[in-house]
This record gives structure tokens, C-alpha cells and sequence, in this order.
């Protein structure tokens, strides 16, 4: 082949005729051509390159040709040719020659061209030599840097691989690493297939392209014939160098992957610490056979492969039992609460890192109590490890106790403080607990450090309430701020309060108003119903991939069947106060006649005074007085709620001679359809029931 490109030739005005031994030296051999002539005349090392003798060359360049093949002679005289036209000095060629023992030789040549003052080429003065050895180690050079790039590609195939995989967290993620297009398909393999080493037997985790199943090996013993199973066995690559050895080691498998067209297989053991934790296979439809530096490369990425998958196991089994701890100490079921719908719902955090990262202290909690009442509690305890949560299942349990309890909401969070300050911890946490009233919509609420709520109305706006509050639970009897001031709330039937922890709100470089005003506009525009809501909100903080776990309840107040809304009235009688007495009784009379239940008024009446006036003898402070309708779970009622003080229960008296006292609780018994004491923190609550017949 022609070789334009060669470094051009310039021989000096004095060069001889006949430089043999300067040539000969130097392995080549000088040529004189006169074109004018046709005479080419060459030295011995020429005729040496040739393979002919002085006796067979008769200086005629056409009596060379006839020791080229055709081809070659034809490509060489068309490249001379054109060097002489086209105003060349100078040309240069790669052809071969045949010697008398029938083989080829390549050979090289170079020519200057002298042309005299008109620019006609007169003469060629020239060299040749024999350029077998450096062609053959020119291609030896570039075999050899082909291999290099080769294996250079292929380490940096798994050096790519390896960057990758240092991000995969669970099994799937290495999977689908391997899988990728910048992965080991980047090693020619046709599919990928792995297996999981469990219980002495492998279980197939990744089947390689659609349609590759083979029935059967979802499944295997290490000691049946798969290759599989065999690397597992043996703790040693099996490679596979052809179809043929295929169906002859493995004919079971190579029967179900015929139509994959394979042609070899590399299946690699994963082992760590000397110990075999699955195997992963290679398929490849365009290759056959594998180098020794092929081999290598490969085990040595199942090594990196190995450690990527015992790290992924590792991580699930690590948030199976952060997921199972943190689901034991969140309520096991959410009561179904008569007026209302509910939604709660928890997302763990996605810190990665060590053990028990991946769980918090974030809770929910929804707790029953009487009269028509349920206590809605959230609360985030500071944290993400198992800790926090072991904290957080001692604190939602304390809290909800002190609330069933019957503790007003001030009183149940600072219990909860003291005992969190008295717990053998360093955290503190924060929460919000809100009593609900679903017959009036009105809720109290206590904030100890924690977000305000949200209320989302039927027309879909929604609305942050602002609370007072006081310190995180934990930090207050530290600093001897036990007080938390009481917010009420109301709500309509329709509204929806939405309590939430802050990582569903925080996000980086965000203020927490501008979060709040996010959130509040997202609430807006999601589903009315509050499941559905709830799931939207939660698939929203799942995309952000935040480093926070979430907790969330909602809860709506359902509208009454036959849109009929409840009423209340609340007053406080002192001791020594007849005034305000004559008052309530007055007050009581009104309301019920209002509520349509105007044929039990003196009834309602008389109840309510008898359960005032025993708190007003019998204690020593001031009787809350509660009248209000409730709706639903046994018809349309009027309740008569008394607190008081004192943690004395009433009991039966045999009535006096004269008759004034006594009868208390017979009247009760025998005007109400329904009565009873509940425990009201350091009180109690004595309250009785009417079954209304008429329509307000």
C-alpha cells in the first residue's frame, strides 16, 4: 500500500551512484533510474531485497514487476506514476515481493525525483529495504495496544461500575446498576442474571431480559446442576466457552435459553469474608471463549459486586427492623370515631448510614374519650435512631394514659414533660395535642414547641392556626415553665384539622413559613377525601426524598345526617353565688326549649340542679356546668356534663328524717335515661343524658 505520508527523501547533489556499503549498513539497497533510458540500476543489497541475481536483472524496472503480485505491481506503478505528474519530489510505498521460496517479503521504498528546469521528471534516485520486521512488529504494537485499550476499557468499566454500585442501597438499586446501559452491558453481555443465596438454596433475584425465565430456577438447591449453584458450590468461577459445552455441563438450563442465542456464559460466585452469599451470571450471543485477563477483570468485579449486595442486604435488613420497631410503637389500629373521618399516615426517613438511621421519633395518636371527645396527638422526639423511637413509644403511651385519665389538654402536656425530664434520656420532643368536641366543632389545643395546625374548609381553602404554646417536652420542668396556655379552635361540619410533623414542611434553604404557605397550598388543591389527601401528601414528601421522617393525621368533621348541628352551653357557678345559680337554671331551660326537647325542660332542669348543688355542697370549688346536643350512635340526646375538683365518686345516702337530703342520685337514676362519673385529672365529671323525641 502506498504510503504518502512517509518522511521525503533528500539526497545531497554529491550522492553516489552506487552508495553500497553506506546503504548496507543500514539494511538497504540504492537504486538509479534514468526515466529518459528506462535503466534501473540497483547495488547488490537491492538485488539481496529482490531475491534476484546480477544474471536475472537486465536494469529494466518492468523485469521487477514480474516479482510482485499483480496487484502490488499495479498499485506500485500507479502511485509512481502519479508522483511523476503531479510535481511529487518525492514518493514512498509499502509492497511485497516474492522470494523464490514462494513466500512474500514486504518491502519498502523510497524515490527523489530530479526534474530539470521545465519541471519534466529525468531521474529517480531511491532506496528500498526490507520492512517485514516492522510491519510485523508494527502490528504486534498495535495488537498490543488494542489489548491494552481493551483492557483499559474494560477496568474502567468496572471502576465505573464499582462508583456506581457505592450508591446502591437495597438489592434492587445494585440490580438495576448491573442492568443499566453504563453497566456490565458495557462488557458485551447479552443479559445478566442473580441469584441470592438463602438456606442452602439460591433464590432468583434478577432473570435477566423479558422472557429469559426459566421455569424451575426461581428456586434452586446448590447441589442441583445449574451453574448457578455450581459457582456457589465450588466458591469458583464457571465459565462457559461455547453452546456446545453449554448443553453438555448444563442441559436442563441450556434447553429452556436456546432461543437466546447464546454462545458463552461467565457465572460468578459472590462471596464476602470467605463466605458465598449468591452468584451472578453473564450471558453473552456474540463471543466465545475468555482470555485470562478477561477472567480476572470479571472475578474481580464479582468481588465489587459482592460487597455492593452484602452492604444492600445489610441495609434491608437494617430497615425491616427500623420499619418493624417504628410500626410497634405507632398505634396498631386508629378507632373509628363516630362524626368524623380519619387518616393517618408515617413515612420514614432516608438518612442511609448506620444502623436504626432510617427511624424516628415522629408519632401520631387518636385517643377516645367521653362525651362525644377524642384526643388527636402529634409529636416529633428529637432524633433518628432506635432511641428516638424507644422514647417516642414511652411518651405517646404516658400521654394517651393521662388524657384517658381525663385530664384537661394543659395538664396532660405538662405531665408529659415531667416524665420526659425524669426519663433516663437526653431528648427532648415536641407535640400537639388537641381535644376535639365533634358535637360542637370546638377544640382545645396545646402546643409544646411544635407546628401549628391547619384547617381545610369544605370550598378547599385552607388556613394555619395560630396557637400559643410553650417549650418542648422535656425542657419545660428544666426550666420551670410547666404552664401551656389552652387555644381553641372551631370547626364547622366539613372542615378538615390537619396535624403534621415538620418534615413535611421543612425543606433545604426554605423558610418554615414559606414551607407552611407550601403546604397550605397544597392542601388547597388536593382530594377532599381525607385519605386520599393524606396519601397525596405523603407521596409528595416521598418524591422530595427528605432526610426527615413524617408523620400525619387528619380528621373531619362529618356533616350530620339531615345537616343538623348541635348545640352548647358552658357556665361556671361559684360557691356562695345564688345569682348565678338561678342563672344556669334559667340558661339550661332556654337552651333545651331552643333544641327543640322543650317536653323534658323541667326534667333537664331539675337533674342539673341537683348535680350543681352537690358540688356546691360537697366540695370546695366551682362547678363547670356543660349542656349540649349530640347527634348520632342512639338518636338526638341532650347531655348534662358537672365537673368539679374532687376525685370523691358520689354515693347513695339513706335520705334524713327530714327528708331534704338523700335523694340525690334516685332522682338522677330516675329522670335521665342514661348517667355516669367519668375521672377528670385531679376531678371528676358527673354527667347524665336525655333521649329527645322531638326535632330541634
Amino acid at each position: 500500500m502506498a504510503d504518502r505520508g512517509a518522511s521525503p527523501l533528500s539526497l545531497p547533489d554529491d550522492w553516489p551512484d552506487h552508495p553500497d556499503p553506506f546503504l548496507a549498513l543500514n539494511h538497504m539497497g540504492g537504486f538509479d533510474w534514468d526515466l529518459d533510458a528506462g535503466v534501473m540500476q540497483m547495488d547488490a543489497q537491492a538485488h539481496e531485497i529482490f531475491d534476484v541475481r546480477p544474471d536475472e536483472y537486465d536494469d529494466r524496472p518492468r523485469t521487477l514487476g514480474t516479482r510482485l503480485p499483480p496487484g502490488e505491481a499495479r498499485r506500485l506503478d500507479t502511485m509512481v506514476s502519479e508522483a511523476l505528474k503531479d510535481g511529487s519530489e518525492n514518493y514512498g510505498a509499502y509492497f511485497r515481493v516474492h522470494r523464490r521460496d514462494g513466500s512474500l517479503r514486504w518491502t519498502h521504498t523510497q524515490g527523489c525525483i530530479r526534474r530539470d528546469e521545465t519541471g519534466r521528471p529525468r531521474r529517480v534516485i531511491g532506496i528500498v529495504r526490507d520492512a517485514t520486521q516492522e510491519l510485523r512488529d508494527g502490528e504486534a504494537r498495535r495488537e498490543q495496544a488494542e489489548e491494552e485499550d481493551l483492557r483499559r476499557r474494560q477496568t474502567n468499566v468496572v471502576q465505573l461500575t464499582t462508583a456506581a454500585l457505592a450508591h446502591a442501597r437495597t438489592v434492587q438499586d445494585v440490580i438495576d446498576v448491573l442492568k443499566d446501559t453504563h453497566g456490565l452491558t458495557h462488557l458485551g453481555a447479552t443479559s445478566l442474571v442473580m441469584g441470592q443465596l438463602e438456606a442452602g438454596r439460591i433464590r432468583l433475584i434478577a432473570e435477566g431480559p423479558v422472557g429469559s425465565f426459566v421455569p424451575g430456577t426461581e428456586v434452586t438447591r446448590i447441589d442441583e446442576p445449574y451453574p448457578m449453584s455450581e459457582a456457589v458450590r465450588t466458591l469458583s468461577p464457571c465459565f462457559i466457552e461455547s453452546p456446545e459445552e453449554f448443553a453438555t455441563r448444563f442441559p436442563g438450563l441450556w434447553q429452556g435459553i436456546t432461543g437466546l442465542r447464546i454462545t458463552s456464559a461467565a457465572y460468578l460466585p459472590l462471596i464476602v469474608q470467605a463466605r458465598p452469599i449468591g452468584a451472578m451470571g453473564l450471558l453473552y450471543s456474540d463471543r466465545r471463549g475468555f482470555s485470562t485477563d478477561e477472567r480476572n477483570i470479571l472475578v474481580a468485579l464479582g468481588s465489587s459486586i459482592a460487597q455492593s449486595l452484602q452492604r444492600a442486604m445489610f441495609y434491608e435488613q437494617e430497615m425491616d427492623l427500623a420499619q418493624g420497631l417504628q410500626q410497634a410503637m405507632l398505634p396498631r389500629t386508629i378507632p373509628s370515631v363516630p362524626g368524623a373521618d380519619l387518616a393517618v399516615r408515617y413515612r420514614a426517613a432516608t438518612l442511609g448510614g448506620s444502623l436504626g438511621r432510617d427511624i424516628g421519633g415522629d408519632w401520631y395518636d387518636l385517643i377516645p374519650l367521653p362525651g362525644g371527645r377524642v384526643g388527636a396527638v402529634i409529636g416529633d422526639v428529637q432524633g433518628h435512631d432506635t432511641h428516638a423511637a424507644a422514647v417516642m413509644g414511652q411518651l405517646r403511651i404516658v400521654l394517651r394514659a393521662y388524657a384517658a385519665e381525663g385530664h384537661p389538654p394543659a395538664t396532660v402536656m405538662a405531665r408529659a414533660s415531667v416524665f420526659l425530664d425524669e426519663l433516663d434520656t437526653d431528648r427532648s420532643a415536641t407535640c400537639l395535642y388537641a381535644e376535639v368536641d365533634l358535637s360542637t366543632g370546638v377544640i382545645q389545643v396545646v402546643r409544646a414547641g411544635h407546628l401549628d395546625p391547619l384547617v381545610r374548609g369544605p370550598d378547599g381553602t385552607c388556613r394555619r392556626v395560630g396557637v400559643p404554646g410553650g417549650l418542648p417536652l422535656g425542657l419545660s420542668a428544666e426550666f420551670g415553665r410547666l404552664d401551656y396556655p389552652v387555644g381553641t379552635v372551631e370547626i364547622d361540619p366539613g372542615d378538615t384539622l390537619l396535624l403534621c410533623t415538620d418534615g413535611l414542611v421543612e425543606q433545604p434553604g426554605a423558610d418554615l413559613d414559606d414551607g407552611m404557605d407550601t403546604l397550605c397550598a397544597l392542601i388547597a388543591t388536593g382530594p377532599d377525601d381525607v385519605r386520599e389527601l393524606a396519601d397525596r401528601l405523603i407521596d409528595v414528601a416521598e418524591e422530595r426524598r427528605g432526610d426527615d421522617d413524617v408523620a400525619l393525621l387528619l380528621l373531619r368533621r362529618r356533616v350530620p345526617d339531615g345537616a343538623r348541628t348541635g348545640g352548647r352551653l358552658k357556665r361556671r357557678v361559684m360557691p356562695g353565688d345564688p345569682g348565678a345559680l338561678a342563672e344556669v337554671r334559667r340558661m339550661i331551660r332556654t337552651a333545651v326549649e331552643g333544641w327543640g326537647a322543650g317536653e323534658l325542660a323541667d326534667e333537664i332542669e331539675l337533674v342539673a340542679d341537683e348535680m350543681i348543688t352537690n358540688v356546691l355542697m360537697h366540695t370546695e370549688g366551682a362547678a363547670v356546668v356543660n349542656v349540649r346536643v349530640l347527634d348520632g350512635g342512639g338518636g338526638r340526646r341532650v347531655r348534662v356534663e358537672v365537673e368539679d375538683s374532687s376525685s370523691a365518686l358520689p354515693r347513695r345516702r339513706e335520705a334524713g328524717e327530714s327528708g331534704v337530703s338523700g335523694r340525690g342520685l334516685l332522682l338522677i337514676e330516675t329522670l335521665t335515661d342514661v348517667w355516669g362519673v367519668e375521672a377528670r385529672g385531679g376531678g371528676k365529671c358527673v354527667w347524665s343524658e336525655f333521649v329527645v323525641g322531638g326535632a330541634a
